[in-house]
């Protein structure tokens, strides 16, 4: 099942994609409007779903639809670092001994199409495609071999970076938080359509040239072991994002730099799950608010 959340009529709710069109599910009492609280109903809200795909109807063509972040204000986001070997031997870092996150605010999250800004305060716009999971069961102690049962799906992420804000901090997490720098979607993948999420092809392109082209097994840590350390930390709940780290080639590491700059579009496509597009564009002037 491909879970979406879209934008139709300016009602914005939950729907699945069935080949060039959305299953709507406007009118159904069992199914609810946000993705968060669909994956918190757990197996009623999907088997309503299904019902719904099976039954050929509420169906919404694909261009009558503005699609959003498919959890578009996760209670947690959450990014690894330093997850791929050959992105750790770009940057000259030792490989590290623990899982290495930073959290990135909710409030950067865009959806698939939505503008990346870049920011007034910097050139230094980055990106970094990924796969990332969402959490679909509360949890907490779970252990490696459970893991894969509190994962509902996959989605992509674009871990936009800002990297001089980026390493003012030993955190990061201002410098992976600028508003639009958390492009997710186009939808979540649920665990059940993909028979190995540590096998995908992940390529990145900025316009038509192709910047970063890796695989999911190159991850040190996987999702598995990730959802076990966090957990020992922290309650997981569902809707929460966790981006799973990128592959080398990073425009930071080019010679010369790779920034993404207005005009030109950012696409990352992974294996079983689809295309993640976001043009770029110059922050505008109309966005302060006091």
């Amino acid at each position: 099942m491909k879970l979406v959340t879209f934008t139709h009529n300016n009602q914005a709710r939950v729907g699945a994609v069935i080949n060039d069109a959305i299953v709507d599910s406007q009118g159904s009492a069992k199914i609810p409007t946000s993705m968060i609280d669909f994956l918190t109903a757990g197996s009623k809200a999907f088997l309503a779903m299904q019902e719904l795909i099976n039954s050929d109807n509420a169906r919404i063509p694909f261009n009558e639809v503005k699609l959003n972040a498919p959890v578009p204000r996760p209670g947690k986001y959450l990014g690894i670092a330093l997850n791929y070997a050959d992105h750790i031997a770009e940057t000259g870092r030792d490989k590290p001994e623990y899982p290495s996150f930073f959290t990135k605010q909710s409030s950067c999250v865009i959806g698939h199409g939505d503008a990346i800004l870049r920011p007034k305060v910097s050139e230094k716009l980055d990106y970094e495609g990924e796969l990332a999971f969402v959490i679909g069961k509360r949890c907490r102690h779970v252990p490696i071999d459970k893991a894969h049962q509190v994962i509902a799906g996959f989605t992509i992420a674009n871990d936009v970076s800002v990297r001089d804000w980026q390493m003012r901090s030993p955190t990061m997490t201002i410098g992976k938080s600028f508003d639009s720098c958390g492009p997710l979607g186009p939808w979540i993948v649920t665990s059940d359509e993909l028979a190995d999420p540590h096998n995908l092809s992940i390529k990145t392109w900025v316009d038509n040239e192709l910047r970063q082209d890796g695989n999911t097994r190159q991850m040190i840590f996987n999702c598995y072991e990730m959802v076990a350390y966090l957990s020992q930390a922290m309650t997981l709940e569902p809707g929460d994002i966790i981006t799973t780290g990128t592959p080398s080639g990073v425009g930071v590491k080019m010679q010369p730099r790779g920034y993404l700059k207005p005009g030109q579009t950012a696409r990352i496509e992974i294996e079983g799950i689809g295309l993640l597009s976001n043009p770029v564009i110059e922050e505008p002037d109309n966005l302060a608010i006091y």
